[in-house]
């Protein structure tokens, strides 16, 4: 696993809960197999994809049964090919059963994370620029899928509403203007970074005079971030949103910005194809 990549905190908690869902009062169809059959089962990879998930594919089956042997076949974050083995368990083969979904479930998830923001990261990596993650991430899973967005080469916008100002239109008419916004954001809290949303060049002005730490430039032109990128002259970090895509992110990378967020990396991602075979 890449090393500056943490595992969130509440991994555990998390598994808790997916398998309270799962399980219920408990699993009858597992019930079907005797109470001490041993089986040994192998989890592939159907497709090339960055692997992400082990973490918590791992608790999982530690959570169903402690005693279960596990070996990772790959590494957190390195890229399997297409029916590549990624993952031995032997061991009760009822606890196996159980374990099952809810493990694929992480690994598919968050592989398919991973891969997309490696997809989007590589197109790029011959830029400065830094592709940042949104809020738009599946309910519940969002410091997860946070952490596949780093593993696939990725970085990430704010966590939530807490640990950041991020001042959008609404906010803006709400409060008056840009300058008033920007002002009420630091008298409440001093220490927090200031991001604020511009739709054209002269609200770009009022922000930098109101010293705003990130701009974002909301669906600004390719001539229009260029020019941004001019008269800012370094003085905020720039930020390039709103319905970026594959065929977009390359020239809008290449006038110079610092940031681009993309909802794309956690709302359009696709389950990367996984099964788990017994023996």
């Amino acid at each position: 696993m890449t090393p500056s990549v943490s595992i969130p905190n509440d991994l555990c908690s998390h598994v808790e809960l997916a398998l309270r869902e799962d399980i219920g009062t408990g699993d009858i169809s597992a019930q079907l197999i005797a109470a001490d059959k041993v089986a040994r089962a192998t989890i592939y990879c159907r497709e090339k994809a960055i692997v992400c998930g082990l973490p918590w594919a791992l608790e999982v089956f530690r959570k169903v049964d402690s005693s279960l042997q596990i070996e990772e076949l790959v590494k957190e974050g390195q890229q399997a090919n297409r029916d590549q083995a990624i993952l031995k368990i032997s061991g009760n083969a009822r606890a196996l059963l159980t374990a099952e979904r809810c493990a694929l479930n992480y690994l598919q998830t968050l592989s398919g994370t991973a891969t997309l923001a490696r997809h989007y990261a590589d197109r790029v990596a011959h830029t400065q620029v830094k592709l940042l993650d949104t809020r738009k991430t599946i309910p519940g899973l969002r410091s997860a899928q946070k952490y596949a967005v780093r593993i696939g080469g990725c970085h990430n916008h704010r966590m939530g509403l807490y640990d950041a100002f991020l001042i959008k239109e609404n906010h803006i008419n709400a409060c008056g203007s840009i300058v008033s916004a920007i002002d009420n954001a630091r008298a409440l809290h001093p220490s927090k970074t200031v991001e604020i949303e511009v739709e054209n060049l002269q609200q770009l002005d009022e922000a930098l005079r109101a010293n705003a730490d990130i701009i974002m430039l909301d669906n600004f032109t390719l001539e229009d971030l260029a020019e941004a990128v001019r008269i800012n002259k370094g003085k905020a970090k720039l930020e390039a949103s709103g319905g970026i895509n594959h065929e977009t992110l390359v020239p809008i990378a290449q006038t110079g910005v610092d940031f681009i967020s993309i909802g794309a990396l956690t709302k359009d991602c696709k389950a990367i194809d996984l099964s788990m075979l017994f023996k």
